[in-house]
């Protein structure tokens, strides 16, 4: 019994000692050298069309009825922003906004982009790593009606230690949106391709000098682990691209852009369809 307890400890130390050196090994994701095949991959097409038109209808929709509700343009923080649409979009709307991202490259694309508009808005830029935005915030109580977070915690080292930061800089009641890639969504659509050889490879693992697929996703079940154990409650769950990615052969309304994006938007909240997303988004609230 002895010897066999003694063993049971080896494995775990040795577990626990393999998990450590992974998670080393594993560093924050820039796409500083690659800012240019980002921007025409995730959003020269219709892909990236569809990510918005879902993300504007969550949040604009909640984000309007927040500021009425409060009697004020709302404060906003967007977490590793990339080109920043949906936040910019939002200080045209009045809002304030502060925008980060660990990539200069990207945040000139969407300084860029901001510039364009014919409004004077109210954005602070801040370059860095999100663990080191704090310093750089007005003071480490600053708080904000809106945390935007999409598709960062896939290419974190830590993803789950970026919650602790949510719940230091979120209002009361203030509102929490989450966009995340879904790993099922890669067994899925390789199911359907064919591509058995990729999930019968245990090792497999994308070439992420320009591949945009995560190698380390986090699923959702994860991620709503996260939110319960932060006291945060879901209001609303929507799926990114439910269907258009797993239609290799163009046919009928595929062939419309726009009757794709009204597809997509109606599919998007619905069981079970929502789940089969590509990437998921979760508006939550705290409950403190």
């Amino acid at each position: 019994m002895l010897s066999n307890t003694k063993n049971s400890q080896h494995n775990n130390n040795q577990a626990e000692s393999l998990s450590k050196k992974q998670t080393a090994a594993r560093t924050d994701r820039s796409f500083d050298a690659i800012a240019d095949h980002f921007e025409k991959k995730v959003y020269g097409g219709l892909k990236g069309e569809i990510r918005l038109a879902v993300l504007r209808r969550d949040i604009f929709d909640y984000s309007a009825q927040m500021s009425t509700t409060l009697g004020r343009p709302l404060r906003i923080l967007d977490v590793g922003a990339g080109l920043g649409q949906i936040a910019i979009e939002l200080a045209a709307q009045g809002h304030s906004v502060v925008i980060n991202d660990i990539s200069a490259n990207m945040l000139e694309k969407a300084k860029a982009s901001a510039v364009q508009n014919d409004k004077a808005l109210a954005i602070t830029w801040h370059v860095c790593p999100y663990q080191e935005l704090e310093e750089k915030l007005a003071g480490k109580t600053e708080k904000f009606d809106l945390i935007m977070c999409h598709a960062l915690l896939e290419w974190l080292a830590e993803p789950a230690a970026v919650m602790d930061f949510f719940d230091k800089h979120l209002s009361k009641n203030g509102a929490l949106s989450l966009c995340f890639y879904n790993p099922a969504s890669f067994d899925y659509r390789n199911l359907i391709m064919g591509n058995f050889n990729v999930l019968d490879n245990t090792d497999y693992k994308a070439d992420n000098k320009k591949s945009l697929t995560p190698n380390h996703p986090v699923a959702k079940d994860e991620v709503e682990s996260w939110l319960k154990a932060h006291h945060y409650h879901t209001i609303l769950a929507s799926g990114l691209r439910v269907f258009h990615d797993y239609s290799p052969l163009k046919r009928g309304g595929h062939n419309d852009p726009d009757a794709v994006i009204r597809m997509e938007l109606r599919y998007s909240q619905l069981e079970p369809y929502k789940w089969l997303g590509r990437y998921l988004h979760i508006l939550a609230t705290r409950q403190v």
